[in-house]
């Protein structure tokens, strides 16, 4: 019996109840504003707010919330009832325009890096209509942009919004140099994020005060056993994961959000979940709710979902790949290549923005995945490296070298897979194969930008890659809207734009030594930490091209500069003092007990008899006393960090003190974790004071 299709979106005020639920010219208008981008009336807004009080009372709604993207990376929500007193002392449920389109929550204690004084309260969501409102928890939820009252944007989706529209304007125009796009009026980015994550059982990750704290182990020998057998990746999937998969699918479907794929990833208790693809700030909106959802449902479960790029050393973090795309209003995919791609000249101007795009601004691509998670997991075995390149793969390339080259496309047939099973179809071979240590790869019909970290917003690297595709469109039609011979002006810009930028195309394997070394002769960035890639976000280059379209002004990059350090300084922070508390509450205690215990036994062995063999207790302790004392050393100098981290913090350098964090109070952190961690691999197992990786990976049976 099918089960989905009943469910599917019955928690959203989608197309479908709109249409039911409201007068014809007021569906019409709000659809021109949805689709095409209209301004709406104030009078269509208060016949959509009173439909959609009704809507939401009818599902047992007796709130509404503003729901918005703070820079905290996470989402807020202020309820507000419907009720309103009537002059006999009952009330009546009334939503109006006004409450629908624009919201007051306090702005001082969110994020702003300086745009505002913390007495400076006031801030404002405004309505995003092209994103459908929500029931959640007995609350209608409308999606909103969020901004302080001096216009500038507090939030993640206002610059979302405003860089899909410069890449919708810019990409018309390029489109309208071809025949055949009459029918084009706006073109979309569309986005479909894999998202990785871990699940524990709840009553281990209870018992490990680093997890509760900061998502991720600071402490944890390695398991006997990892991921070194390969047997987790898309295995058989746990009772319990499944059911948990089962009831997170339910509660996605009802929302509209369109879970698609689910299996098990590479690391022990590691699995992904993949949507379907939406328009981009939709997109963003599904995956913060998905994050939202796995969390809830996982509690449920009696489980804990962990969304820390890096939960576990010496295991593959989690990742969010970013599979981008762009689309006309008619439906053509304008990443498709086609069955001949070294004639489609559109495909080919489309795909030299973004090679260009991607080349001139490495460094912003680099600090739109930028945080203190993910910076340990970019260049590990399951991420690609921190060094910005393109994979296109063998046909595309080739076709871009007889390009430069002059030369004719030598063309072929598409090479049949050879699968050796007579009883099996034959397929075409893929003209890409897929790199999994490309960080922009092409996939088909569509890029998959690798480098997100899982528990990051996909908002600001689609910000960013918007925007720099919409840079190069632009430049792209400043020149061929002039063109008197478009077709040899049209090559002689492939041509160009292939010489300059191939650099950044890289077919090889990302984690070879040898690519460092090649990357550094062609001029490629090489970022590796947060606080370096965020020196650049203020470049003239930077800033100039943001300012342009209109995405981000310069106060607003500034302050996302401020915002990004200090969140960087903060996390490392809290680790740090948690590690300290754990070292001295814990694990030296522990390490002084089993001291106490082996010497005790020594002296028990030779009261009992002189000669008897102690070799085995005499030498753990002095390993222990050893380990003990190098312990004790690094937790004083970690601590001597923390207290000079923060006494540079206050100076207000922001990117200083972020840079101490990085160089000096985290390398500390991995020295003290060193010593802790072997201290582990010879500790009684009722004596070490958490729960071991072997308890936290495989506590999900």
């Amino acid at each position: 019996m099918d089960e989905v299709t009943p469910i599917f979106g019955e928690n959203v005020f989608n197309e479908t109840v709109m249409k039911a639920k409201l007068p014809k010219e007021t569906y019409k208008q709000l659809m021109k504003t949805i689709e095409g981008g209209e301004k709406l009336d104030a009078s269509v807004a208060t016949v959509v707010a009173n439909a959609m009080k009704d809507w939401a009372i009818e599902k047992g709604a007796t709130h509404f919330t503003h729901w918005f993207q703070p820079l905290t990376g996470i989402t807020a929500e202020k309820h507000d009832s419907f009720i309103t007193p009537t002059s006999d002392g009952k009330v009546i449920m009334e939503f109006s325009g006004k409450e629908l389109v624009q919201g007051e929550p306090d702005a001082s204690s969110f994020p702003s890096g300086g745009i505002r004084a913390t007495f400076e309260a006031r801030g404002y969501t405004a309505w995003d209509p092209t994103s459908y409102a929500f029931i959640k928890d007995g609350t209608l939820c409308i999606p909103t942009a969020f901004c302080s009252y001096t216009g500038e944007a507090l939030d993640k989706k206002t610059p979302l919004l405003r860089s899909m529209q410069a890449i919708s304007k810019q990409a018309v125009r390029a489109l309208k140099l071809f025949e055949g796009n009459e029918a084009v009026t706006s073109v979309k980015t569309t986005v479909g994020p894999e998202q990785e994550y871990f699940l524990v059982d709840k009553s281990v990750y209870d018992k490990r005060e680093d997890l509760i704290y900061t998502g991720r182990t600071l402490f944890g020998a390695k398991a006997p056993k990892g991921q070194e057998l390969e047997d987790h990746y898309f295995g058989m999937i746990k009772p319990r994961v499944q059911a948990f998969m089962k009831d997170l699918n339910k509660e996605l479907w009802k929302l509209g959000i369109l879970a698609k794929t689910e299996h098990n990833e590479v690391a022990p208790a590691q699995h992904e979940l993949a949507p379907i693809f939406s328009t981009t700030n939709i997109a963003c909106d599904h995956n913060q709710l998905t994050m939202e959802m796995m969390r809830k449902v996982a509690a449920k479960h009696g489980m804990v979902c962990l969304l820390h790029e890096k939960p576990f050393a010496g295991v593959n973090g989690s990742g969010k790949h970013n599979n981008w795309s762009i689309s006309t209003n008619t439906g053509k995919n304008l990443l498709d290549p086609g069955a001949t791609p070294d004639q489609n000249a559109q495909f080919l101007l489309f795909l030299c923005a973004i090679i260009k795009g991607v080349d001139e601004y490495q460094d912003l691509l680099r600090i739109s995945v930028a945080s203190a998670g993910n910076d340990h997991r970019l260049g590990a075995n399951e991420a690609p490296p921190a060094i910005i390149s393109i994979f296109l793969g063998d046909e595309l390339s080739a076709i871009l070298d007889s390009i430069e080259q002059g030369v004719p496309y030598g063309k072929h047939e598409k090479e049949k897979m050879q699968i050796g099973v007579t009883v099996l179809p034959d397929f075409n071979k893929d003209a890409t194969d897929r790199n999994r240590t490309s960080p922009f790869a092409f996939t088909g019909n569509k890029f998959e930008f690798r480098m997100l970290g899982s528990s990051e917003s996909i908002a600001c690297a689609n910000v960013f890659l918007n925007t720099v595709v919409a840079e190069e469109l632009s430049q792209f039609a400043d020149i061929l809207e002039k063109s008197k011979d478009f077709k040899a002006d049209l090559h002689a810009l492939i041509l160009k734009t292939i010489k300059e930028h191939k650099r950044i195309i890289f077919n090889g394997n990302g984690y070879d030594d040898s690519w460092v070394k090649e990357a550094e002769k062609r001029g490629l960035y090489n970022l590796k930490s947060t606080p370096e890639a965020l020196t650049h976000i203020l470049d003239d280059k930077n800033v100039k091209v943001f300012e342009k379209f209109g995405v981000y002004s310069k106060v607003e990059l500034a302050s996302r500069f401020e915002i990004h350090n200090e969140n960087y300084s903060k996390i490392i922070n809290i680790e740090a003092e948690t590690m300290l508390e754990m070292a001295k509450k814990d694990i030296l205690p522990a390490a002084s007990k089993y001291a106490n215990k082996l010497a005790e036994t020594i002296g028990l062995k030779k009261a009992a008899c002189g000669d008897c063999d102690a070799t085995y207790e005499s030498e753990s302790l002095k390993k222990v006393s050893a380990l003990t004392s190098r312990i004790y050393a690094k937790t004083e100098a970690l601590e001597k960090e923390v207290v000079e981290a923060k006494q540079i913090a206050e100076s207000g350098d922001s990117s200083k003190t972020a840079f101490f964090y990085r160089e000096h109070v985290f390398a500390a952190m991995n020295e003290l974790r060193l010593c802790a961690d072997e201290l582990e691999t010879i500790a009684p197992k009722e004596l070490w004071p958490f729960p071991s990786y072997g308890d936290l990976l495989f506590s999900v049976r």
